[in-house]
């Protein structure tokens, strides 16, 4: 059935403040049964997971559920599965993981399109441990990265390749698959960061061939963690431990401490809230949450290309990194003023969106020297009418 869009909006009783939220890379609306979920682990999961007291179990069996759910949302394995408060915290915990001495004379190769969080730890301990850092470019003419870029930059002295599955300022997805080919013929490890797709479409990490996938609960609506799912959960057992607790083993090892009891009530609520999109979808959770997110791209792509084009018939607009494979994000000037001021003025007209998203991507496009650029995305409580807004707030101030 179609992707029904008022259920959707039905789950987020704030949307009754007015506000045409646009700006999901900055969290996405948390829905009703997510706060209750929290609100309630926060009240009743007080202790650190363990078996010695009923409450410590209760926490244990918070974090085995919510190690389910994540392994549920990428079709992984919960062994697999470890979660921190943000991507940048697991990726350095990562990156630190490593046997110092395998560093020498290796390569890192990162991409302009990643978000921070997945470049910047693994330049300071490629930095630290005498291996090289080499990028992944931009193409000038469409702001995205050609497959190619990392294809002929993989080779023998490649240790680890950290790309987006989705941009989070152009919305363009990666080609995962190809690279994860070429990665695992150099030996190399490919760390995927699939939050900016998560929102939007629905993952398998075996078919995309990562060896590692991250993703940040923020951007679909759940509480402030996120998650590191390693496609085997033996490669774990091969890395050094980080956790402070030396008789940790499992995922557990790589986890510095045992996350809060309430954010992982939070962190379950929010993959059901997912499932749940479809009210009509039945079964098990993983058949639930393919079935309401094939439903939501669809929706979203209509939605999206609408907006794209829209966008596009604005004389004054020029669009960045326009891909045809690609989620509802996207990133754009107005001709002689600057991005805050933009901003600022669909704020003033109830719209949110974003300004001069950090991104090493639009950097190299000089788009800082003209003023920056404006980011917005969509949600699943987004809609034509809120698009029509945008775009004719967009054309007065033009």
């Amino acid at each position: 059935m179609p992707f029904d869009v008022a259920h959707a909006r039905g789950l987020f009783p704030v949307l009754g403040d007015g506000w045409i939220r646009l700006d999901p890379q900055a969290g996405m609306l948390i829905p009703a049964s997510v706060a209750m979920a929290v609100s309630s682990g926060f009240r009743e999961l007080v202790t650190d997971p363990g078996t010695s007291n009923p409450g410590a179990r209760a926490t244990g069996d918070a974090l085995a559920s919510a190690r389910r759910a994540i392994a549920d949302l990428v079709k992984g394995d919960p062994a697999g599965v470890v979660i921190g408060p943000s991507v940048a915290h697991l990726v350095s915990g990562l990156a630190d993981a490593f046997d110092g001495h395998s560093w020498w004379g290796t390569e890192v190769l990162l991409s302009r399109d990643s978000d921070p969080a997945n470049t910047v730890p693994w330049e300071r301990r490629a930095g630290t441990a005498g291996a090289r850092t080499r990028w992944a470019e931009s193409d000038i003419e469409t702001g995205t990265i050609p497959i190619e870029q990392y294809m002929t930059a993989i080779g023998d002295a490649t240790k680890v390749v950290a790309l987006p599955l989705a941009s989070s300022t152009s919305g363009a997805i990666a080609d995962v698959a190809e690279v994860a080919a070429k990665t695992r013929a150099a030996g190399a490890l490919l760390v995927v960061d699939a939050s900016a797709a998560a929102p939007y479409l629905p993952l398998d990490i075996t078919e995309s061939g990562a060896d590692v996938f991250l993703v940040s609960a923020h951007r679909w609506g759940g509480p402030r963690l996120a998650a590191m799912v390693f496609a085997d959960p033996r490669r774990i057992d091969r890395l050094e431990p980080i956790a402070l607790d030396r008789s940790a083993s499992g995922p557990a090892r790589l986890e510095l401490v045992p996350p809060a009891g309430g954010l992982l009530a939070g962190l379950v609520a929010s993959v059901e809230h997912l499932a749940n999109l479809d009210d009509d979808a039945v079964g098990k959770r993983r058949h639930r949450l393919a079935s309401s997110m094939d439903g939501l791209y669809e929706y979203l792509q209509r939605l999206d290309y609408y907006m794209m084009n829209s966008l596009e018939s604005l004389s004054a607009v020029r669009v960045f990194g326009r891909s045809e494979h690609r989620v509802p994000i996207t990133s754009f000037m107005v001709s002689g003023v600057p991005a805050e001021h933009v901003v600022r003025r669909l704020a003033d007209n109830g719209i949110r969106s974003l300004a001069n998203v950090p991104s090493p991507a639009l950097e190299q496009l000089g788009v800082n020297d003209e003023g920056g650029a404006v980011t917005i995305g969509l949600g699943p409580y987004s809609t034509p009418y809120e698009v029509d807004h945008l775009v004719r707030t967009l054309g007065s101030l033009a």
